[in-house]
């Protein structure tokens, strides 16, 4: 069964840091390609990063520079490093598994997310 547990949401003030963590279970962690999705209260979900089993990374626009998406295949662990947060980046972030290795492969599981809150 494959399982992937979010960990690290945390209610934190503008221009704060968290980092958040992902660990997999169940499949080849990082044969597939891993991504963090978020969804902000009242809105759609929203890509934030992606990484390949190469290890090639990409970010959303408005992440660049203040986000980094890593792992650590032997601690089967997903990460993305969260920094100068501001209020519009409290959502609820997914980690979740693609079909595949390709930037446009589909999800095949999701993690069940957690909560990142930036306020003051």
């Amino acid at each position: 069964e494959v399982r992937l547990v979010e960990s690290g949401g945390a209610l934190v003030q503008p221009g704060g840091s968290l980092k958040l963590s992902c660990e997999g279970s169940g499949f080849v962690f990082g044969d597939d390609g891993l991504m963090w999705v978020r969804q902000a209260p009242g809105k759609g979900l929203e890509w934030v990063s992606t990484i390949l089993r190469s290890g090639i990374t990409s970010d959303a626009e408005s992440m660049k520079g203040r986000f980094t998406i890593s792992r650590d295949s032997a601690k089967k662990t997903l990460y993305l490093q969260m920094n100068n947060l501001e209020p519009e980046d409290t959502a609820v972030y997914y980690c979740t598994k693609l079909i595949g290795n390709y930037w446009s492969s589909a999800v095949d599981y999701w993690g069940k997310g957690t909560l990142v809150t930036v306020s003051s």
